[in-house]
């Protein structure tokens, strides 16, 4: 029964929730720093766009709630649903039928 009046602290650590990892480089443009989470390299933004720290738990909160997020708007807004593949194939369609030399 004396653990249940434990008076010792709950600490927060600061760095624990503000400093996300070191961020990976995946392309010119992109970087990630949580699992899955891909976002265009800050210093890229920084001229144009004031740039916030986000905790990381909601930095993950807002990753793990994308797709609820997109299923909602298709419900709400979209009269059609078209994957990336199909508009690839769109593209590749239209790029077959030219020789190129208007690009």
């Amino acid at each position: 029964m004396s653990d249940a009046h434990d008076r010792t602290p709950i600490g927060y650590r600061y760095a624990e929730q503000v400093t996300p990892p070191e961020p990976q480089r995946v392309s010119d443009v992109a970087i990630t720093t949580h699992e899955h989470v891909y976002e265009v390299d800050p210093r890229l933004m920084e001229r144009w766009v004031l740039q916030q720290q986000f905790p990381n738990w909601d930095s993950l909160r807002i990753m793990n709630s994308r797709g609820d997020h997109l299923e909602w708007m298709h419900r709400h807004f979209a009269h059609t649903v078209v994957t990336g593949s199909e508009l690839l194939a769109e593209v590749d369609a239209e790029g077959a039928g030219t020789d190129g030399a208007d690009r």
